[in-house]
C-alpha cells in the first residue's frame, strides 16, 4: 500500500508556525506510547551525550496516543509515525537532519493539527528538511516480540525483541530524560531483529541496534 502525501491540508504549514503561536491560546497534554528504534547500538548515546553514536542517529518511532487533548481536541487514539535522522548538530546547534511525520488515516485533521505543536515542542529542535504524509500505521505485539509498519511495511517497518536482564525479565532504564516530555515511566530496552525505512528519497536498514518502548507525557500548561 503506497502512502499518500498531504497536499493541501496545510499541515506542513501547520508544522512550521505553530511554535511561532502566541502563547495561553490553548494548553495541550499528551499521553502517548512509543515503539522506537534508531541506528546507535543499545542503548542509545544521544541520550547521554550531544552526538549520536555516528554522524547520524537515523530512527523509526510508531506513536499511539493513549489519552490527551488540546484545547477542545481530544487526542485519544491517535496515531502518528517519525521517521528521520537527527544528524550531528542536534545536541550543539538544536538541527535536525530530516524527518518525515506520517499519519495514520483514522487521525481525524483536528488531531493533526493540535499535534503539530506537539511533536515539534516534544523534540525541540530545527528541521532542515520537513515532510508530512498520511500512511496506515499497525503495532502489535506477542510475548517479548513487538512489530510494527507503516504502509503494510513498504514504507518503513520495525521488529523488535525485548532485552532480556540477569532475571530473565525485561530491562527497564529508569530515570532518564526523553527529549522535552515531562515525565516518563522509564525505557523498556529492547533490540531491533530489523529496522529500515525507504520514503520520500531516504533509505536505510539497520538489525541488532538500539530500541526501547516507553510511555510518555508531554505538555504545555495554558499561559505558557
Amino acid at each position: 500500500m503506497k502512502a499518500s502525501p498531504l497536499v493541501g491540508t496545510g499541515l506542513v504549514l501547520a508544522l512550521a508556525a505553530s511554535l511561532a503561536a502566541a502563547a495561553g491560546e490553548s494548553s495541550w497534554r499528551m499521553k502517548a506510547d512509543y515503539v522506537e528504534a534508531c541506528s546507535c547500538h543499545l542503548f542509545c548515546q544521544c541520550y547521554f551525550n550531544k552526538h549520536a553514536e555516528h554522524p547520524m542517529c537515523e530512527f523509526n518511532m510508531a506513536v499511539t496516543v493513549r489519552e490527551g487533548h488540546s484545547g477542545n481536541v481530544d487526542l485519544a487514539n491517535a496515531k502518528y509515525w517519525l521517521t528521520g535522522d537527527i544528524g550531528d548538530k542536534w545536541g550543539t546547534e538544536k538541527k535536525g537532519a530530516w524527518v518525515v511525520v506520517s499519519f495514520d488515516p483514522k487521525t481525524t485533521k483536528e488531531q493533526r493539527d493540535a499535534l503539530a505543536p506537539i511533536i515539534l515542542k516534544t523534540y525541540g529542535l530545527e528541521w532542515v528538511e520537513l515532510k508530512v504524509q498520511e500512511a496506515p500505521i499497525e503495532v502489535r505485539q506477542s510475548g517479548d516480540v513487538v512489530e510494527a509498519k507503516l504502509a503494510d511495511g513498504t514504507e518503513a517497518y520495525l521488529k523488535l525483541r525485548r532485552e532480556r536482564g540477569a532475571d530473565g525479565k525485561g530491562v527497564v532504564l529508569k530515570n532518564v530524560k526523553y527529549f522535552n516530555a515531562v515525565q516518563n515511566d522509564g525505557f523498556q530496552l529492547y533490540r531491533s531483529m530489523e529496522h529500515r525505512a525507504d520514503l520520500e528519497g531516504h533509505q536505510f536498514s539497520y538489525s541488532d541496534r538500539n530500541a526501547f518502548l516507553i510511555t510518555i507525557v508531554s505538555e504545555e500548561p495554558k499561559g505558557q
